[in-house]
């Protein structure tokens, strides 16, 4: 299967990242801890070099928690911040002001050397698509400054949002880039909904996901959906429709609708904390 996604919006936006780039004293980078690599724009690192860093594992709550500390102390080994947290029920917000102020304390050092007080910190919260920064920064400012969305590519320009008198935090639209060497990358972002499902095979990619579930979280299929976990990965999503009623006229299965049904429950966690990519 061959994925790819990148609208000419992303472009423009690129651009103005680079640009605003010199504005910034720190970075938030949010990545989705069920995929923290496949989930990093590599353009981010080149944007960011010479400026604070810190990675918010978001939707820390769906993935694995073992995963999730594997992947903190391997970003922390790489010289990043980093904080688990879940922006839509506000866990581990508390922590990221004080994380803040940690990853800029140099250039807090050099203003008050200049006599420069209460000079506010400018942090710039980039991610790809759907990864969940509007919904941190609405949490994090405490009311609704930042437009929402379960689609991929809902910030669409640049907007400030002062948070208090020690931060001000600049949106930017979720980008992905143009080309993705790895197909696996493009798969896992699939499976996350970073990518619009409209121009995907949701059916072809029910049959990978169904297939990575078996082997690395037994019974969590048969446990949702009351069915065996054997066989291929087809037949196990047609035991899944016919446990569904994904019926069309007559008994013919209804694989779109399996495929829908599946990918809800992974996304939102119904199938349990999930996380596609491992520290090896």
């Amino acid at each position: 299967m061959n994925v790819q996604w990148y609208p000419g919006h992303m472009t423009k936006a690129r651009r103005q990242m680079q640009e605003d780039i010199k504005l910034i004293d720190l970075i938030i980078e949010l990545v989705d801890a069920r995929v923290p690599l496949s989930s990093r724009n590599p353009d981010i690192d080149e944007l960011g070099k010479n400026k604070s860093r810190l990675i918010l594992l978001n939707k820390a709550d769906l993935a694995d928690e073992r995963q999730n500390e594997a992947w903190k102390e391997y970003f922390q080994k790489k010289g990043y911040f980093v904080v688990k947290v879940d922006s839509r029920s506000g866990s581990g917000m508390k922590m990221i002001q004080n994380v803040i102020q940690e990853a800029c304390k140099e250039k807090i050092e050099r203003d008050r050397r200049r006599g420069i007080k209460n000079r506010p910190i400018r942090a710039m919260v980039v991610g790809i698509p759907n990864v969940g920064k509007s919904t941190f920064i609405n949490t994090f400012a405490g009311k609704a400054c930042a437009k929402t969305g379960n689609k991929p590519g809902v910030t669409k320009g640049k907007q400030w949002i002062r948070l208090n008198k020690g931060v001000e935090l600049l949106d930017t639209p979720g980008i992905l880039w143009p080309k993705f060497e790895d197909q696996e990358v493009g798969i896992r972002l699939a499976y996350i909904g970073s990518i619009k499902d409209d121009v995907l095979n949701m059916e072809e990619l029910s049959l990978s996901l169904i297939d990575y579930l078996r082997i690395k979280y037994q019974g969590v299929l048969e446990k949702r959906y009351g069915i065996p976990e054997e066989g291929t990965s087809l037949e196990v999503m047609e035991a899944i429709a016919r446990a569904r009623g994904c019926l069309k006229k007559g008994e013919e299965l209804d694989y779109g609708k399996t495929a829908g049904i599946l990918f809800d429950d992974f996304r939102s966690g119904r199938l349990g904390r999930i996380t596609l990519e491992w520290v090896e």
